[in-house]
This record gives C-alpha cells, sequence and structure tokens, in this order.
C-alpha cells in the first residue's frame, strides 16, 4: 500500500506539471468497481460472484482538436472476485488489487458527451483472500510468484462531463493478459484466466 500511494504522488506531480500548460486539462476521479474472473483452465472461472470495490486515482485530458483527446489516468483498482456471498456477514473475497496506468482516445459526439477507448497496463500491489472486508481481519496474504505481476487490458466505455468540470463516466475494461503466471505451478499450464471489471463513477476537471 505504501508503493502504491507513492507512485500515485509521484503520478500527481507529474501530471500537475502538464495541467500547467493551459490547455492541458487535470482531474481526479473515484468509483465503484465490479470485478470478476473470466476464461478457464485452472477451476471454473466461467461465472464467480463479482466482488465489489473501489477506484481512485488521478487523470489528465490533452485535447488534439475539438472533438479528439487523449487521455491518460493512474488509478487504484481492486479487482478479484467473491468465494463466497454471506447474508449476515462479509463476503469472502479474492483481492488482486493494481495500479493501473490507461491512456484513452476520447472522441467527443456531442458537447460533453464523449466515447473512450484504449489500452490499460496494471501492476499488482496487493494480493490476498480477505473473508473479513469491512475489518483490518481476516487477511490472508497470497503468494505473488503465482501471478503475472503486470497485466495488460483495454477499457471501452463513455463519460460525460458537464460545465464546471463535474463529470460521470462508465468503462468496461477487458483483460488480454493471463492473471496466473504459469511457470510457477502446473496447475496454471492450461488456465486462460483473465480480469473483466465494470467500473463506474465521478470526478472533477480542472
Amino acid at each position: 500500500m505504501k508503493k502504491s500511494i507513492l507512485l500515485i504522488g509521484i503520478a500527481l506531480l507529474s501530471l500537475g506539471g502538464l495541467s500547467a500548460q493551459e490547455y492541458v486539462m487535470f482531474g481526479v476521479k473515484g468509483g465503484v468497481n465490479s470485478s470478476t474472473f473470466s476464461g478457464d483452465g485452472f477451476g471454473d472461472f466461467d461465472n464467480p460472484n463479482s466482488r465489489t470495490s473501489f477506484n481512485l486515482g488521478l487523470l489528465a485530458e490533452i485535447p488534439v482538436s475539438d472533438k479528439f483527446s487523449i487521455q491518460p489516468e493512474v488509478l487504484y483498482s481492486g479487482q478479484g472476485y467473491d468465494i463466497a456471498s454471506r447474508n449476515d456477514a462479509n463476503d469472502v473475497e479474492y483481492q488482486l488489487d493494481y495500479i493501473n496506468v490507461p491512456v484513452l482516445a476520447k472522441f467527443y459526439l456531442v458537447d460533453g458527451l464523449s466515447l473512450e477507448a484504449g489500452p490499460q497496463v496494471g501492476f499488482l500491489v496487493n494480493s490476498e483472500i480477505d473473508s473479513n472486508p469491512s475489518q483490518d481481519s481476516g487477511d490472508v496474504p497470497l503468494n505473488e510468484d503465482q501471478f503475472n505481476k503486470v497485466d495488460l487490458s483495454l477499457g471501452l466505455g463513455a463519460s460525460y462531463k458537464f460545465r464546471g468540470g463535474f463529470f460521470v463516466n462508465a468503462r468496461y475494461n477487458y483483460g488480454l493478459s493471463d492473471v496466473y503466471d504459469d511457470s510457477y505451478s502446473s496447475l496454471f499450464k492450461n488456465s486462460d484466466v483473465k480480469h473483466s471489471v465494470l467500473q463506474g463513477g465521478i470526478g472533477f476537471m480542472f
């Protein structure tokens, strides 16, 4: 977590330098993740329960023309899935958290409304099973060597920016790379397990 805070801090300074240029807008955003695994091989990941978590970070919008912008972001993103859902207690969560860096092409259809798409690279910063997500107990660390530390995905979404800088957005991140490192164990040799993350959130551009 300390490394994650440091990375976000460095990103804040970097994007803040960009915002000094008048044509670049700088912003903050946060929202909700609904994440799961897709694929097959190791276990059955056809329909695992979704984990509800959060995303939080920084962004910059760099206009190229009146209708087209480039939008890099740096986000902390809680991903994974629910191992078990419990009615009278917290779900048991399989937690894989990342620092994600999407770089999106942003196309404005009309004033304020845009579609966005682009690649995303993620860096694994936390891996554990948590039987009590709302408290600081119940954490069982997972061996990070079993996971690929870098995750690639494709983001597709839309956003609407109101006058004054407030905006709302929704995005789907489709995993392109395997979650598990198949060199760690023979169990992963035939696995094809990828992240599938639906995000929704709000933010503000300065």
